[in-house]
């Protein structure tokens, strides 16, 4: 049925336990380094005068996570399972490292980049590993496991990043993951033995070879991202949206993506998105849904700390504690939408109810004004957070429904990709949508200030940047663009009610449990 075997030797006792810890730790990792930076943007826009940088320190990190995690997929099918894995690990520390000594905006966005190259192999890498590690009547124990693990680094992120910018620096957001990954990399390589592979093919060329990774639909693709990322990062900004450079990037991206469908069909099996499994409802649709649901999350979780900072005043640790709501929200409604779903079997539910929820906290987020009140802005992030949680791993759940064990895991990348595409670009769009209204309202708002002072000032520390005259209305007017990023957050959940309405309503008991792991 595949290609990869079991041992029936699984690692026991302190060597499970310690494989166990690199797991969790990597699990860590990975949400830490997506909850923690968001605090910290302020401070890096106040210290590298880069505002106009912001959409970038997100979008450059999860382009290239989207653009190599069906490609890395394809090497854990195909390769040492083991060294894919550390190779993925050492590239995230890599770029961590550049991050953290970054002399300008420039080396930051690119070691975001690297980081985000290798971050595109570490969940996925993680989940295998368990896999080969874990007997499968004990790995519901052990997912649930790195799965508090996750939440736990959500929840301790923000807080933790307010720490670092205010008692130390920014940089040792990035620079906590080096000790951390460090320890992870030891207990793979030691601990871990890569399970080994059937059937695979002895004597092809190296075309044949190459050619299973897709590297021309792959190139194909990033150009395509890369000049709708440019179009959307400028648009309105560096040119207007008429200008020609604008015009011919979104025709460029156009012509890009007809060449990448037509590769994908003619390639097949061999493809980074292979058309017999895109052609199913459920994953079409799920992948609408995580597009459209993770898009506004991530333009969510960057811009309330943001908002915190640079309209309340607050510092970077506070502004972290006036997050966790969300991310407390979010877990509780992860542990009872799992549990309810276990319990009726059904999961489509779930993902409209997680629509309806989120639009609705999103909605009351775009009324975020100076003047709110505690009760208000804890209530609206929790009631995002809940929403978020509730629809967030239903479309796991539904595509490992429909689908055969065999083609699990490139659906699961599939969903994967969707989610991590749809933060990289929209993520620009909000930050372009923010710089265009704060010009606008900082115009009508303060006629006599240079907006420049504002802008090239960073997030954080109005007070120390703008006149005192015109603090009100900067304030007022940073605000307002703001929750303009918000509507953009908003309209991109509700939009998620185009691929929950279309999922097939299936029980997740009526299939049979597979028994075996095919690869």
């Amino acid at each position: 049925m595949g290609s990869m075997t079991l041992s029936n030797e699984y690692p026991k006792g302190w060597k499970l336990g310690l494989l166990t810890v690199g797991i969790c730790f990597t699990i860590f990792l990975i949400s830490l380094d997506f909850s923690i930076t968001a605090t910290a943007i302020p401070s890096i826009t106040s210290e590298f005068h880069s505002l106009e940088d912001v959409g970038w320190y997100g979008s450059s990190y999860l382009l290239t996570t989207a653009s190599s995690q069906l490609l890395i997929g394809k090497f854990y099918t195909c390769l040492n399972v083991k060294w894919v894995f550390l190779t993925a690990l050492l590239v995230f520390e890599i770029g961590s490292a550049i991050c953290g000594a970054a002399p300008n905006s420039l080396a930051l966005i690119l070691g975001r980049a690297i980081a985000g190259c290798g971050n595109a192999g570490l969940l996925s890498g993680a989940l295998l590993i368990l896999a080969h590690s874990v007997p499968l009547e004990k790995r519901p124990l052990f997912t649930a496991m790195t799965g508090g693990t996750y939440g736990v680094a959500a929840i301790a992120g923000p807080p933790l990043d307010g720490v670092f910018t205010d008692k130390l620096s920014w940089r040792w957001c990035f620079y906590i993951n080096l000790p951390i990954g460090a320890v992870t990399f030891i207990v793979v390589a030691l601990f871990f033995n890569s399970p080994a592979r059937q059937n695979a093919p002895t004597s092809q060329t190296f075309f044949a070879s190459m050619k299973r990774f897709d590297p021309l639909g792959t190139i194909v693709f990033m150009s395509a991202v890369v000049c709708v990322l440019l179009a959307l990062q400028w648009g309105g900004i560096t040119y207007e949206w008429k200008s020609g450079t604008i015009i011919a990037l979104f025709v460029l991206f156009s012509v890009l993506l007809l060449i990448f469908l037509v590769i994908q069909w003619c390639a097949q099996e061999n493809a980074t998105v292979p058309p017999r499994l895109i052609q199913i409802r459920t994953i079409w649709s799920c992948a609408i849904y995580q597009f459209t649901l993770g898009a506004g999350f991530f333009i969510f979780v960057y811009y309330i700390p943001i908002w915190f900072q640079a309209v309340q005043g607050v510092s970077a640790i506070e502004s972290g504690k006036r997050a966790l709501p969300m991310f407390i929200g979010n877990i509780a409604g992860t542990t009872l939408a799992g549990v309810a779903v276990s319990t009726i079997g059904q999961y489509a539910p779930f993902m409209i109810l997680g629509t309806i929820l989120t639009s609705i906290g999103g909605r009351l987020l775009t009324l975020f004004n100076p003047n709110i009140t505690s009760p208000g802005w804890i209530g609206y992030q929790v009631l995002v957070g809940v929403g978020i949680g509730v629809g967030w791993q239903q479309p796991i759940v539904a595509v490992q429904t429909v689908v055969g064990m065999e083609d699990v895991p490139t659906a699961t990348a599939i969903l994967s990709f969707a989610q991590t595409i749809g933060g990289s670009l929209f993520i620009s769009v909000a930050q372009s949508v923010f710089s265009s209204r704060l010009t606008q309202e900082l115009a009508a708002k303060a006629p006599g200030l240079d907006p420049s002072l504002v802008l090239d000032g960073g997030a954080s520390n109005l007070v120390d940047h703008a006149p005192k005259r015109y603090l009100p209305a900067v304030i007022s007017a940073y605000s307002d663009g703001l929750s303009r990023t918000f509507v953009v957050g908003t309209a991109l959940v509700a939009f998620s009610l185009v691929g929950s309405a279309c999922v097939e309503w299936k029980s997740v008991k009526g299939k049979k449990v597979e028994t075996g792991i095919a690869a």
